[in-house]
């Protein structure tokens, strides 16, 4: 029998996530001022799935290909040295042309504390000198422990610091969803 602990609550189902994603697209489209110099780079591991979607949508509805690519923050975390001595580290794959003088937007599934846009941000500075860098999130959650903010939002959740914010993607999770728990140790 579950406990309390281990349950989850569905906020977005896939419908839901859905219709979030198609409009998040065409903020993106309208923020990059078109799809001309537009990069799309997922972060591991939903950001990824989040960020194809997005681009399905953009391509189709501008009759063209757009630039896409993967980060994985791993190495630029500032709690590598918490997380122990073998992290699992994704590939992080630039588009063919790079990302100099290009908008580059980074997709992730659920903004927190602002230490993952921070830690891609400071990779691709690393890869270039992008022209603009937009961040988008599918869900924004309470809990900033640095002053960064994403430009593209699909829905803002006031959560308990206690509970956990997961997106679900059926490559990863067999799902799309977005789903509310109570974070593993937490008092309800």
């Amino acid at each position: 029998m579950p406990t309390p602990d281990s349950m989850s609550v569905t906020l977005l189902d896939e419908n839901d996530v859905e219709r979030i994603v198609e409009r998040m697209a065409k903020e993106i489209v309208e923020r990059a001022g078109g799809v001309e110099s537009l990069v799309l780079l997922g972060i591991h591991r939903r950001g990824v799935e989040i960020s194809a979607r997005i681009r399905t949508l953009i391509e189709r509805e501008a009759g063209r290909d757009v630039a896409a690519g993967a980060i994985d923050i791993t190495f630029y975390r500032d709690d590598l040295a918490r997380i122990g001595p073998r992290p699992v580290v994704g590939e992080s794959e630039l588009p063919m042309d790079g990302i100099d003088d290009r908008t580059v937007v980074i997709v992730d599934d659920v903004f927190f504390t602002g230490r993952t846009a921070r830690a891609a941000i400071n990779e691709l500075m690393d890869w270039g000198r992008p022209a603009r860098i937009l961040f988008c999130v599918l869900v924004d959650r309470d809990g900033r422990e640095l002053p960064i903010r994403p430009d593209v939002v699909g829905r803002r959740l006031s959560v308990l610091p206690s509970q956990k914010v997961d997106v679900r993607v059926p490559e990863i999770d067999g799902q799309l969803a977005v789903c509310v728990s109570h974070a593993a140790g937490s008092a309800s």
